[in-house]
Order: structure tokens, then sequence, then C-alpha cells
């Protein structure tokens, strides 16, 4: 129970890390359009001697009661989704099944804080530049797009994506699931910065495109074409939410499979033995000793187990189990464990060899004693033997033999490695014990929690995604409905209903093949730099469907939205739709 709510607790501060951060992205995002689509009204405002702390506490006030009255709903939403969560995590056995989920007044007032604290911030950053300009230049303006960003923004960008781009390189050196993490992360970087400076960008990759779209597509490519070169910046604000739903899905997906093939892949490089002995439930143990006496044969006992460890973080402890491995002194010639100091042939009962760079975390060598808890609870207290770097295929723990075997329920091998040619006399020994088999290879450690810990990132990144998928189409179809004036003229000087249509289709296009182009962009960087750190080799393992479906699901929720929201515009008549306020 215990170690369940500390993973709840973990799994807590990650998820709201995330969860708060892409609420501010979004909301930042669809603020700024808000504001620039009301550029007008702010301008005229100015005009008639409106102070620019007048107009920030406008936006602020506004922003502040719609944060208060959503925030209040979504927090009552909330717990039908806690219900929803906490089944999910009952399924892949994060939680036991029976494990109660227990609804406090204090989560929702925090949440409910840190939605407003997230939506004022949003508010600050929207507010600076309509509060900012000069009352004799603000209806002019407010006509026209502003054409340049500020310096200090972009400034900020580029500095953002360049600390971005370095965090990419984080899992070179740091590997398993910490470099994983930090891939997420790096991604998260390059996003907001490329979302800072993503009118420049958008603005450059507009003009390339451009000129061919109109070329192509008649008079609705043309007005296409003509739209977003004026408005790069509301094109960059349809962009953004989209580019975020494809980098930050892509990026958590490939690089826990990337890392599971990682895993797999050290495992059968770092195996050497010729045959290996498995059972379906394990291994007796004296199979290890009866193959020795077989003539020519050398062999070994491979024991899969656990180990507990314990860190303190500020006031709290971190209980954590960590996969490790038990082998005999005489394992040298059947496995391979890049040994960076000391010696296996001294790993006997009473020592352990650390892998490299938790040693370097611990600050451990060999000789120094390191203290944790078997897998069945009993304290450990052992010598430092040796230090390796194949830390994915054997953990951060090598144990001896007998030490693994008698700290586990069943008291039994996982395998037996064997160096021999005798495979006729390997299986004849084995045909004595039914369940017994000889094999080639032995498969990976059980990665039980790294498995329970990618579903669970699956989960969260889910809930994620589907708050983003909301805020995409928001975004989407409000940038779309706000020009409905537009769309009038259009058609009052003669332009086809039709031809507005397939505008806003080459539009939709546009956008969702600039998210699909940016978003791949900003996950690419850091999957390969992790595939490189884990693999050797640039491309991040698993399916290329996952990754299709992803762009194809947000590219088709960018179409949908911004169809649908185009043929609502035009309904009305365009000599009533003129009339109309922006």
């Amino acid at each position: 129970m215990s170690q369940t709510k500390s993973i709840l607790a973990i799994l807590a501060g990650s998820f709201g890390g995330y969860a708060v951060l892409v609420a501010i992205f979004v909301v930042a995002s669809t603020l700024a359009l808000t504001v620039e689509q009301r550029r007008r009204e702010f301008a005229l405002l100015r005009a008639v001697g409106a102070t620019p702390r007048q107009i920030r506490k406008l936006i602020g006030v506004e922003t502040t009661v719609v944060s208060v009255v959503a925030g209040v709903i979504g927090s009552l939403l909330g717990i039908a989704v806690s219900h929803g969560l906490r089944g999910a995590f009952a399924a892949i056995g994060v939680v036991p099944a029976d494990f109660a989920l227990s609804i406090s007044p204090i989560p929702l007032v925090v949440a409910l804080l840190i939605g407003i604290g997230a939506a004022r911030l949003a508010a600050w950053s929207a507010s600076r530049r309509p509060s900012s300009i000069n009352p004799v230049e603000a209806l002019g303006e407010a006509a026209v797009q502003r054409k340049d960003l500020g310096r200090i923004r972009l400034t900020i960008g580029w500095v953002v994506m360049a600390i971005g781009l370095g965090a990419t390189t984080l899992p070179l050196f740091i590997r398993g699931q910490l470099g994983a993490a930090m891939s997420v992360m790096a991604a998260l970087v390059l996003i907001i910065g490329l979302t800072l400076v993503g009118p420049r960008v958008v603005g450059g990759a507009v003009r390339l495109i451009a000129p061919a779209l109109s070329r192509f597509s008649g008079v609705s490519g043309y007005l296409a074409s003509a739209n977003v070169l004026k408005n790069s910046r509301r094109l960059a604000a349809a962009v953004t939410p989209l580019m975020l739903a494809i980098g930050f899905a892509v990026v958590n997906y490939y690089s826990q499979t990337t890392l599971t093939a990682a895993v797999q892949q050290e495992t059968a490089r770092s195996i050497t033995a010729d045959h290996v002995i498995t059972g379906v439930v394990g291994v007796p143990a004296e199979i290890s000793s009866a193959v020795r006496e077989i003539p020519g044969v050398s062999a070994t006992s491979l024991v899969r187990t656990q180990v507990i460890t314990a860190s303190e973080t500020g006031d709290s402890v971190e209980v954590q189990r960590r996969p490790a491995n038990g082998l005999d002194a005489t394992a040298g010639g059947m496995v391979d464990l890049d040994v960076a100091s000391g010696t296996l042939a001294d790993l006997t009962a009473g020592t352990v060899a650390l892998s490299e760079a938790h040693a370097s975390w611990e600050d451990k060598k060999v000789g120094d004693t390191v203290d944790f808890w078997f897998a069945d609870g009993q304290p450990a207290r052992l010598r430092v033997v040796a230090t390796y770097r194949h830390d994915l295929a054997f953990g951060d723990y090598v144990l001896s033999s007998a030490d693994a075997r008698a700290h586990t329920s069943a008291g039994m091998d996982s395998a037996v490695l064997v160096n021999s040619a005798a495979a006729a006399a390997l299986r004849d020994l084995t045909s004595r014990y039914p369940g017994l088999t000889v094999t080639e290879r032995v498969a990976a450690q059980d990665q039980g929690d790294q498995r329970t810990q990618f579903l669970l990132n699956l989960v969260a990144v889910g809930v994620i995604l589907g708050y983003v998928a909301i805020s995409v189409s928001n975004t989407l179809v409000m940038s779309t409905a706000a020009r409905r004036r537009e769309f009038a003229l259009l058609r009052l000087v003669g332009t086809g209903r039709r031809q507005v249509v397939r505008m806003m289709r080459a539009e939709a296009l546009l956008t969702v093949g600039l998210a699909a182009v940016l978003g791949s962009l900003v996950a690419v960087v850091p999957l390969s730099l992790l595939a490189i750190g884990l693999t050797g080799v640039p491309l991040p393992a698993g399916p290329i469907w996952v990754y299709l479906g992803v762009v194809a699901g947000a590219s088709l929720l960018g179409v949908v939205s911004i169809a649908v929201s185009t043929r609502m515009s035009l309904r009305a008549k365009p000599i009533d739709t003129i009339g109309l306020r922006e």
C-alpha cells in the first residue's frame, strides 16, 4: 500500500507538472489569438484615453472571471476523470483493484488556484502588446497585422530553442529511463521556443510555399496564398497546438519503445554463452552443478531478481525497486558486462557489482560498501567488487547467484548459461526434468516496472492529448469564425461560396502540413539522439504506423475543425454579416 501511494505521489507531481506546462502553453496561445482578434476594440479604447494599465486590468479581470467559472466546472468534471484514471491504473497494475479513491476538497481548490494562476500568467503575456501601443497609432495599426515580432520575444525564443537543442544531447550521456525522460523534456522546450519564434518561422515557410499554392490552385489558391502571407501570426496560432499534439505524442511513445529495444539489443549482445537452459517456472539450483560435471562444459547460474533502494528527497523518502541479477564468479566467459573496474571473479556471497553510472551517482568505488534491501525485504550491506557499463541488460546491481537465489521466494535459478558444444548431453540432462529446455539465447529481463511506467505514461499522455485536442478544435474554430466579415466581403465582391470553401481547404491543408512538419522536427531531433545514445543508430525503434496515426489524427482534427467552422460562417447572407462588429 505504501508503495502504491508513493507511485501515485510521484505520478501526481510529474503529471501535474506536464499538465500545468501544457495548460499555460495552450491558454497563452488561445488568449494571444483572442487579443489579436480584438485589437480594433483595444485600439479604440487607447484612442479615447484608456491607459495601458486599464487595458491590462481589463484583460486580466475578464480572464480571471472565465478561469474561475471554467475552473469550478473543470474541478467537478475532474472527479469523474479521476474515477476513470483509477480504473485505468488498476487495469495496468499500478494500483490494486480494491484501491479506494479518496475525494478531498484540497486538490480541487489547489487545481482551481493553479488554473487561475496559469490563466493570469497567460493573460499578462497576451496583454502586453495591446496595452503598450501608442494611442495615435492605435486605429491605424488595428486594421493590419503587425509585421515584425519584438526583439525580446525573438531573443528569448531563440535562446529557449538553443537550450532545447542542448538538452537533446543529454541521452548521449544519461542512459535508461532518465535519458528517455530527458528526451521528452527537450522536445517540450523546443516546442516552447518554436512557439515564441513561430510567426517568423511560419512566415518564412509560407513565403516559400505560397507562390506554388497560388500557381496551382487557381483563384482559391491565390486567395489562400494572400491570406497566409499577410496573416502569418494567425496561421502560427493555428499551427502551434497541432504541433504540440504531434510532437508530444510522438516523443512520449517512441522514447519508451526505443528504450525497450535498447534493453533487448544489449541483452543479446551481453549474453555470450553457447546454450541457455530455461524452465517454465525456473531452473532447479542443482542443474548448474550437474552441468559442470559434464566434461568440457562450463556453466553459471543466472538469477533475475530485484533490489529495493531508498533515497531522501527533502523531507520524504523515495523507495524504488530496481532490476538486479545474480551470477556466479565463473560467469566471465558467458556474459559480457563490459567491466569498467574490478573483476567479476571476486563476485561471491556478500559482494556486489554496480553499474558505472549508478556507482558514480552514489559515489561508490571498488572496495566500498553499499546498503539496500533484497527482494524479500531483508537488509543488505555488501562490498563492491566491480563496476560495469552494460546496465541496460543487467540493471544497476549484480549479486552473487547464491545471495540472489537465497532471497527469492522460489529459491531457483532463472536460467543456466552454458559454454559447450555438447548440446546432446545437455538435452539428455534436461530431459530428466520436466519443463526444462535448451535454447540458444536468453530473453531480456522482465521489465515489469518499465512496462508499467510505459503504460502509465500512455494513460497520462492520453489525458493531456485529450485536453490539447479540445484546445486545438477551439483555437481553429475561433480563428475561422472570426473571419466571417472577411468571407462576406469576398462574396460581395464576386467570390463564389465554393471558392471560399476551397480557399479555406487550402489554408487548412497548409496549417496541418506545417504542424506535421514542425511537430515531426521537434520530435526527430531528441529521438534520434536518444536512439544513438541507447542503440548506436539514429533511427528510433517502434512501429511506423503509430507516427502515421498521430499525424493523421491531428491532421483530421485540424481539417474538420476548420471545415465545419467555415461552413457555419458561410450560412448567413453576406449583406447581413458585413455589418457585424469585428
